[in-house]
């Protein structure tokens, strides 16, 4: 857990860097290049809102907890091994399978530059990821995740804006892509739909991309990789502010790697695989040294994501799925992980590669089988260790066996009935069910009792100042970015489309319009809503003794 003591930057460092990996740069922005550059970049960012919502009601409590891993948290909180090994169980399989994109990913990146060749390539990103994390465990995967990320951040930043500049600044490549005519459609509000894809109409693009925001917003709340990482902050007030911050740099992120997915099609349509889109641009269209920055950028974001996977996965297998007395020493672990790392080498040489699918089925899993699980082991009195653990294994079950007899062309599934849906609901009727017949114990009260006690440490004017700061942000983005995506997306974009309103204004009732104006409505309430909870939360206590709030208790787990 490095100690339970990283600071703010470190923790928002991590986070991102440990979810924007290949899937993004290759996966992400070639779906882009291929036609839904208009609501990738439109959408008001549902998904990372997860971060906010996961940090006010669920990261400080399982900071809060003291728990070794998250699985080992809700084993704790349900009193039950069983719960805590069918946590385990998903994180082994569903990590471990993203694991096995990134490092597929790394691949395609190093045969796409180097002579090596796609398994030289897996060979070599995997001994390099396997050997510092093996070498320097938690702290250092930490450290080199900071590092990692500050050096993709800003080769995308530059290299994003040398592109723009490329084709005539943003609102002019806006207006391009408009009237693009070999992927008509591609910078509409609902991109490229119809025959040949998998939206028929509208409707379904739009209630297939709720499903995803949805989930992707519960897997950023309470993904083990993610929500796992609040376990090493430094005080409650790191978990918000780091949440906050990881929002910003995610969303601003994807809104400039999707552009960019976009505008490589002004200078070539026909980029095959699409997941090399950015790769081809990075040799093509930019200085030499600005490509070589960003790639390596590429592969930094691939290495630290597969360190923290392949970190979570050796954990749970020696900690919460076998009971063993030496489940966390070092040695013990070291040896999990490599094992681990064997295995996962094993299977990245014999799948095939599809990293943007793959991506979404497996980190969908997460928010059927962790979703409810984990807020309701906060917030419901009533959830039973029974009902948790066959909660998370409907979850799991119900998101995946239609997942992949659809991916296999076994069964159609209609738009409203995605695999993550369906298997939520599973997930939430089980545990209602189970619940309503079972009762809940002494030590699972006094549990979830003591979790909702804010710790005195934290109860401190100067830190809740300072944390207010990160919600204030929330509001500002949320009075700016409208007024952006007007001016540089919506305006051109119905200029090149023909679609101005009759005296040359706005066209206010199209869907790029309505779109755009929706991050007003998302982010203003949230960061009001995460500022009053907050306030009420830290402020200090007015009853307590002064000399109370100086008793630290950081180092005491909560007692069963």
């Amino acid at each position: 857990m490095a100690g339970r003591r990283a600071p703010t930057f470190l923790i928002a460092s991590t986070l991102v860097a440990s979810v924007l990996s290949t899937s993004i740069f290759l996966g992400e922005a070639g779906f882009t290049y291929d036609g839904q550059m208009g609501p990738y970049i439109l959408g008001p960012g549902i998904a990372v809102i997860g971060y906010v919502y996961g940090a006010i009601f669920f990261g400080t409590f399982l900071r809060r907890s003291k728990a070794p891993t998250v699985a080992d948290f809700l084993g704790q909180r349900f009193n039950s091994f069983r719960v805590q090994q069918a946590a385990g169980i998903t994180i082994i399989l569903g990590l471990g399978g993203y694991l096995i994109i990134v490092t597929q990913g790394a691949a395609i990146l190093l045969s796409q530059l180097t002579d090596l060749s796609y398994i030289q390539g897996i060979l070599l990103a995997w001994f390099c990821y396997t050997a510092f994390t093996l070498y320097s465990g938690s702290q250092g995967v930490i450290i080199t995740d900071t590092m990692m990320f500050t050096l993709f951040a800003i080769a995308t930043i530059v290299f994003a804006f040398t592109i723009s500049n490329h084709f005539g600044g943003i609102a002019q490549a806006i207006e391009q892509m408009a009237q693009l005519e070999s992927k008509p459609g591609i910078a509409s509000w609902h991109g490229i739909i119809g025959p040949g894809t998998e939206w028929p109409t509208a409707t379904d693009y739009v209630i297939w991309s709720l499903a995803m925001d949805m989930s992707w917003a519960m897997v950023y709340a309470v993904g083990p990789w993610q929500a796992g990482r609040h376990l090493m902050a430094r005080d409650e007030h790191v978990v918000i502010r780091s949440s906050i911050y990881a929002c910003f740099a995610v969303i601003f992120m994807q809104m400039m790697i999707y552009a960019l997915g976009g505008f490589i099609n002004l200078a070539r349509p026909d980029i095959a695989p699409s997941e090399t889109v950015i790769i081809w641009a990075a040799l093509n269209l930019v200085p030499d040294l600005l490509g070589a920055v960003l790639l390596a950028g590429i592969m930094a974001a691939a290495l630290s994501s597969a360190s923290t996977f392949l970190s979570l996965v050796g954990f749970s297998i020696s900690n919460d799925v076998i009971k063993q007395k030496n489940a966390l020493t070092l040695r013990y672990t070291r040896s999990i992980m490599l094992l681990t790392g064997f295995v996962v080498l094993a299977i990245s040489l014999y799948t095939p590669p599809n990293v943007f699918w793959l991506m979404l089925f497996i980190g969908t899993v997460f928010a059927s089988s962790w979703g409810p699980v984990g807020f309701l082991s906060i917030w419901s009195k009533n959830i039973t260790a029974d009902a948790a653990f066959w909660g998370i294994i409907a979850g799991t079950v119900f998101n995946v066996v239609p997942a992949w007899l659809e991916y296999i062309d076994a069964i159609v599934l209609p738009s409203y009935a995605n695999p993550v849906i369906i298997g939520a609901i599973a997930s939430l009727a089980t545990i209602g069910v189970i619940s309503s017949r079972g009762q809940v114990t002494q030590e699972e009260k006094r549990y979830r009792q003591n979790l909702h006690k804010t710790p005195e440490i934290d109860r401190d004017l100067k830190k809740t100042r300072l944390t207010l700061l990160a919600p204030a942000l929330l509001v500002v983005y949320g009075c700016l970015m409208p007024v952006l995506l007007i001016v540089y997306y919506v305006f051109p974009y119905q200029t090149g489309a023909g679609l101005l309103a009759s005296d040359g204004g706005i066209d206010w009732t199209s869907g790029e319009a309505i779109l755009a104006l929706c991050s007003a409505l998302l982010y203003i309430p949230l960061g009001l809503f995460t500022a009053r909870s907050v306030w009420r939360r830290y402020r200090p206590s007015q009853e307590m003794p002064k000399s109370s709030t100086h008793r630290n208790t950081e180092n005491d787990a909560i007692p069963i």
